[in-house]
């Protein structure tokens, strides 16, 4: 090990060293131009494509993301193998193993985070990852990597008759993390994709997301097993325990995933929809295949299991018609002239900004009440997800000055006392 560590520290005293590292540079710069022209050019596609496909090839500021290691990576393979009969390199030996464990890091975290976005799991995969690639370029520099690979595979045990070494297990799980990665990377394209056809319902892009992502994620599985080493035959008794484990256990689980793609196929609720689940009403923000998000007009948010959603009734003011009416109630002194208040008011809800024309605003004689007569007012509105009770207190408000401006009472409450013999009984029993 010291032996090459002399080795590498003395060819980067030639002369020729400087020279590399202006080459490297050059070539540097030059895949940062190419990416950022390429950046550049990408602007016109179409926000699902920039939201997966962009950000894991050029990254949030182009040199980030791992088109620009890749590119880098290229043209310095191409610069070492024009000046490799010309002089003796080090540097470019040396860059291109840096450039490919760069590259191999960023294709990672990119494609785990397009996958898991928000996922705090991925943060330490992602750090984890870096350690393991940064560790074996570290190996492979010093000529340990040989020495640690022999001695892994002098570690064997054997499992079900067959021998089994450390280093061909530890080969295995690195093959079945790469296919895994790879079919993150499709998968997240392709859904990113089917949720930018905007000309499809969004409950089809959904579902056809969904089984998209799940039939991937099934063929990568099979594949990072078998890349792995593990026969597929012996997935029959895991099988058979899974199956076991979902008729006792598990039937939950795989009941909300069967009740989410039945939501999404027959689009009882769909994403957008005003619904009341469980004496919690809300707007419907996402629906998954195990769960959909409901969020109130206070902030507040619920996940509740799709099963819920089809065994339970649900409470829907938007699937046939987005229109929903609106009511207050308002009380003025007796006397006041109906037949002159009651038009005064549907004008004046009508002007109100989210009120709509059709149905037209109404007002009702509800009752007669002790202090006074009440009025009932309705009105429609069709963006309930803009909120209900900002538009009700605009509503209060422009009626409110319109009673000011023609002066109708607004009753107080009213009590009359009499005394059965003018007052004499009352002031006796009270010592008066």
């Amino acid at each position: 090990m010291f032996d090459s560590l002399l080795r590498v520290v003395g060819t980067l005293l030639r002369p020729t060293a400087l020279m590399e590292a202006g080459v490297i540079v050059a070539m540097l710069l030059l895949a940062w131009a190419t990416v950022w022209f390429l950046r550049s050019a990408s602007k016109s596609a179409t926000m699902g494509e920039a939201s997966v496909t962009g950000p894991i090839l050029m990254g949030d500021r182009g040199f980030d993301g791992v088109l620009f290691p890749l590119v880098a990576l290229g043209l310095v393979a191409l610069a070492r193998a024009l000046l490799g009969g010309v002089m003796p390199l080090t540097l470019l030996n040396l860059a291109l193993p840096v450039l490919a464990s760069l590259a191999v890091i960023r294709v990672v975290v990119r494609v785990l985070h397009a996958a898991f976005p928000g996922s705090r799991l991925v943060r330490a995969l992602e750090r984890t990852v870096s350690w393991l690639v940064w560790l074996g370029l570290v190996l492979w520099l010093t000529d340990l990597l040989p020495l640690v690979l022999a001695e892994l595979e002098g570690v064997r045990w054997r499992i079900a008759g067959s021998e089994v070494s450390l280093r061909g297990l530890l080969e295995g799980v690195l093959s079945a993390a790469v296919v895994l990665v790879l079919v993150l990377w499709l998968s997240a394209s392709i859904e990113a994709r089917l949720m930018a056809a905007s000309g499809v319902n969004l409950s089809v892009r959904k579902i056809a997301a969904n089984a998209t992502r799940a039939g991937l994620l099934l063929v990568g599985l099979l594949v990072a097993l078998s890349a792995a080493g593990i026969p597929l035959g012996a997935l029959s008794v895991l099988g058979g325990a899974v199956g076991v484990g979902i008729g006792f256990g598990l039937q939950k689980l795989a009941s909300n995933y069967v009740s989410g793609f039945v939501i999404l196929a027959e689009r009882s609720v769909r994403i957008g929809d005003m619904v009341k689940v469980d004496n919690f009403e809300g707007r419907i923000t996402d629906i998954t295949t195990r769960y959909t998000v409901i969020r109130a007009p206070n902030g507040r948010e619920s996940i509740v299991p799709n099963e819920l959603l089809i065994t339970q009734r649900v409470e829907s003011s938007t699937l046939a018609d987005p229109r929903v009416a609106v009511t207050t109630v308002l009380q003025v002194a007796y006397g006041t002239d109906l037949d002159r208040l009651i038009p005064r008011l549907r004008a004046v809800m009508a002007a109100v900004a989210r009120v709509l024309p059709d149905p037209a605003p109404s007002v009702q004689l509800s009752s007669f009440a002790a202090d006074g007569l009440e009025l009932t007012l309705a009105f429609w509105i069709g963006d309930t997800e803009n909120g209900v009770t900002n538009v009700r207190s605009d509503v209060n408000l422009a009626v409110l000055k319109a009673l000011q401006a023609d002066g109708v009472e607004i009753p107080f409450p009213q009590r009359v006392l009499r005394a059965a013999d003018g007052g004499q009984k009352a002031q006796r029993d009270v010592g008066v």
